[in-house]
């Protein structure tokens, strides 16, 4: 463990650092139209993962970058954490990882050597896992520590998964158990047991490979992974991409063990509140919902699992998948239908 706590030396700490998607949407404007490359079959228009190239009939390069503040204070976890959460973005557009680059931004006057290096072998170690190379990448002496991939990966142009592509019927699997801010937050105060950080490092180290094989399933429309804007937030994504409305049964929605007890406490990272005042009008929660089970829904989640829209006839082959890849909280949470691009919670 580092002598220097690095979650000291940032204001925010994984992908509860995200811009805020109602400011985002500000920044980057309300018109996002398709690029006029007929080549580039996704773009910014519907806020997906990756973007996706299509080299010739058979391959599609998937390009993606992230990157965040320290999570926890082990430097080891921290680099292996921001590293699966990167890959992910290749996985949720079904595709296959091939390469990567370091992204690292390290206040070089406050840590030792030694635990940015910690840092590197971590996503060394995660990309190894993967069975990729990292490549290269590009530092800085920055006031804050950032680590980080740029993801290369590949995948048939007619087995791409984007977040626009669910169907009015479709099952809502969602593949890993909510918490992860939660979690986050609680070690920040010094309130997370050993056996709660285990839990964390467990969720967020564990790739969502599994999403090379869904790919290859019939049935399966639209694929997304839950970060930092948490499950309604990606939700919406994929609602407003599809044309489509949702709705989600809090009861089904799996909630890792340890952050459960936390998260009724009212424990959970700032994110939360930017996420609802973001989004929170596209929301439909059922009244009898507490004011924790609101929070937990828009929780930050920081390398999340895959969200999976998919026909009814084809959810048991996909919570096979999840289940044989040893995702064991895998579960159906809900489903999309018809109407507008809202989230309904029951």
């Amino acid at each position: 463990m580092s002598e220097i706590k690095l979650t000291q030396l940032s204001h925010g700490g994984g992908c509860g650092c995200k811009i805020a998607p109602g400011l985002l949407q500000e920044i980057l404007g309300k018109a996002q139209e398709k690029l006029p490359f007929a080549n580039l079959l996704v773009g910014t228009e519907t806020s997906d993962d990756a973007a996706v190239y299509r080299l010739n009939d058979h391959q599609a390069i998937i390009a993606t970058t992230d990157f965040f503040m320290p999570i926890v204070d082990d430097p080891f976890d921290f680099g292996r954490i921001a590293a699966t959460n990167a890959l992910s973005d290749v996985y949720a557009m079904g595709g296959t990882p091939i390469m990567a680059l370091a992204i690292v931004g390290m206040p070089i006057n406050k840590l030792p050597v030694e635990t940015i290096r910690s840092i590197l072998q971590g996503g060394e170690a995660v990309c190894k896992a993967a069975g990729i190379p990292l490549a290269g990448g590009h530092s800085i002496d920055s006031v804050e520590p950032i680590y980080g991939l740029v993801a290369l990966g590949i995948v048939h142009p007619d087995r791409l998964k984007k977040n626009s592509d669910a169907q009015a019927g479709d099952v809502l699997i969602l593949g890993k158990g909510l918490g992860v801010g939660v979690l986050a937050a609680a070690l920040k105060k010094d309130m997370l047991s050993a056996d709660g950080y285990a839990q964390m490092i467990s969720t967020t180290t564990k790739l969502n490979a599994v999403g090379s094989e869904l790919s290859a399933l019939n049935g399966v429309h639209a694929l997304t992974d839950v970060t930092g804007f948490g499950l309604l937030g990606h939700l919406l994504e994929v609602c407003r991409g599809s044309g489509l409305g949702a709705e989600v049964k809090f009861d089904q929605v799996p909630v890792l063990s340890v952050a459960l007890p936390l998260a009724q406490q009212g424990i959970g990272p700032g994110a939360i509140d930017r996420n609802l005042a973001s989004y929170g009008h596209d929301v439909d929660f059922d009244p009898r919902l507490e004011t924790w089970q609101r929070r937990l829904l828009a929780d930050a989640q920081t390398s999340g699992g895959l969200l999976v829209s998919v026909a009814p006839d084809a959810v048991d082959a996909v919570l096979s998948a999840f289940g044989n890849a040893g995702f064991a909280q895998a579960a159906v949470i809900g489903m999309m239908r018809q109407g507008a691009a809202r989230v309904a919670v029951r």
